[in-house]
This record gives C-alpha cells, sequence and structure tokens, in this order.
C-alpha cells in the first residue's frame, strides 16, 4: 500500500483487512479526496471494532464472577418460540470456553439471519458443548407455554456432554437443576453464554420450521416460524389447523 495506488485500488485493498500504523498513516496523509474518505470511514470502523470489543468483555462480566468462585463449566440456557401458533417450543444450553471471543455477539433477535448463521457456525464449533430441548405442540397444550418452556430447559442442560458448574439463565428460575444457578432479565443482551444459547435455539427452530414446511407450504413456515402473520391466519381459516400447530393457541385467533 502506498501513495501511487489508485482511490479503488486503496478501496480493494483496505476491505476486510487490518491495517497496520503505518498503512493508516499513509491513508491519513493522502490529500485526495476519495483517500480521505476512506480514511474516515475505516476510523469509523475502528471504533465500532472497539466498541464491540468492550461489549463483549463487559457481557463475560457473569462467567467471570462465577469461575472467580471456581465454576470452571458455566452453561448459558435461553429459549426461543414461545408466541408462535405453531411448531416446538425449543431451548438450547450452551458451555464455551474461556478464551471464546465473538465480537459482535448479541441477543439473536438482534442479528439478521445471515449473521445469525454465521454466529451459530461459530458458536457450535468453538464452544466446549451445546444442546437442544424441544418440546412439540401438543405438549405445550397439555402443560401450557411456561411450563413446556421450562421443560425445553431442563432437556437442554440435561442433554449437555460436560455437566455444568453453574447455570445462567434467560429470565426463567429453574430450581431442580441440582447445580447453582441464576436467572438474569434480558440476559440474552448481558451474557455471552445466553447469547449463544439464543442463537443456537433460534436457527436450530428455524431449521425445523422449514422442514415443516416442505410437508405444509401453505402455512409458510419457512417464512414465518410459525407466527401469526396475515398469510398464516388466511391459511389457517382456508386449509384448517395441523398437528404442530398449538390448538391451546389458537382458540381466540379463530373465533375472529
Amino acid at each position: 500500500m502506498d501513495y501511487h495506488w489508485t482511490i479503488q485500488q486503496l478501496k480493494d485493498y483496505i476491505k476486510n483487512r487490518n491495517l497496520t500504523e503505518k498503512e493508516i498513516e499513509i491513508l491519513r496523509t493522502d490529500q485526495r479526496k476519495g483517500a480521505q474518505k476512506l480514511y474516515k470511514q475505516y476510523k469509523q470502523h475502528l471504533i465500532k471494532e472497539q466498541q464491540a470489543v468492550e461489549k463483549f468483555e463487559e457481557m463475560q462480566k457473569y462467567e467471570n464472577t462465577q469461575r472467580s468462585r471456581g465454576k470452571a463449566y458455566i452453561a448459558g440456557v435461553d429459549e426461543v418460540g414461545r408466541g408462535p401458533l405453531a411448531g416446538p417450543v425449543v431451548a438450547a444450553a450452551v458451555i464455551l470456553p474461556q478464551t471464546f471471543l465473538l465480537k459482535g455477539l448479541d441477543d439473536s433477535k438482534k442479528l439478521n439471519k445471515k449473521k445469525r448463521e454465521l454466529f451459530y457456525q461459530y458458536i457450535v464449533e468453538n464452544a466446549h458443548c451445546y444442546s437442544i430441548g424441544v418440546v412439540p405442540p401438543y405438549e405445550i397444550d397439555e402443560m401450557n407455554i411456561y411450563q413446556a418452556t421450562k421443560a425445553a430447559m431442563y432437556q437442554a442442560v440435561d442433554k449437555l456432554s460436560i455437566k455444568p458448574d453453574h447455570v445462567l439463565i434467560d429470565a426463567v428460575e429453574l430450581d431442580d437443576l441440582g447445580v447453582s444457578s441464576n436467572a438474569i432479565v434480558k440476559g440474552d443482551q448481558k451474557s455471552i453464554s445466553i447469547a449463544a444459547a439464543s442463537i443456537v435455539a433460534k436457527v436450530a427452530r428455524d431449521q425445523m420450521m422449514s422442514e415443516l414446511h416442505q410437508t405444509y407450504p401453505v402455512y409458510e413456515f419457512d417464512q414465518n416460524s410459525g407466527y401469526g402473520t396475515k398469510k398464516h391466519l388466511e391459511a389457517l381459516k382456508q386449509y384448517g389447523v395441523t398437528s404442530h400447530h398449538r390448538r391451546s393457541f389458537l382458540k381466540s385467533v379463530l373465533s375472529r
């Protein structure tokens, strides 16, 4: 990288690359308008990167607290699918290594689909272990969604290949884990372990709903994940209820 490069060459070089201090200085002192624009964009990129690192460090405070107490394996637990009219409620449990780093990790709802899936792949490849708990619609109808959510969470923790020393849970109290735990309100925004679990649960459930779409395309489960969109409600009235719908959720919806 030097002063003789065209603006396009500079742009191509900078894309997805961390510049050295010398390269940043070359860009800063290049008086061409296009180069100055690239410099400002790169400085903004560095600020965002630093903010992401700081947020990630802040989101480790619950894990670090438990490690300071001698807890080596800390599981994060979260669920997805409480509100849909169809499909299971899915929970995930994830144990991350102390060295885990994923800048931008956050509540799955704050990430677009592409980033969620990229993060999912990184999490499952780099976690100590992870697992999924699934409670189907007929059980949701039998026990209610809150109890079904807890059941899915218990399943996920029980299925971990490593027994956790402590469990961090998004908002829900789980009293029968056999290990210490604490529920954190908005935990998927405050703990890297819970955020990772929220992503694993979301991607896993979306995959289940996409597979269900292959059998029941008229309900567009691949687009709505089972939520009551306009087209989903129209399909329900036209084609009726499947075994994958939560009948306890449909009483008020279909009576409108």
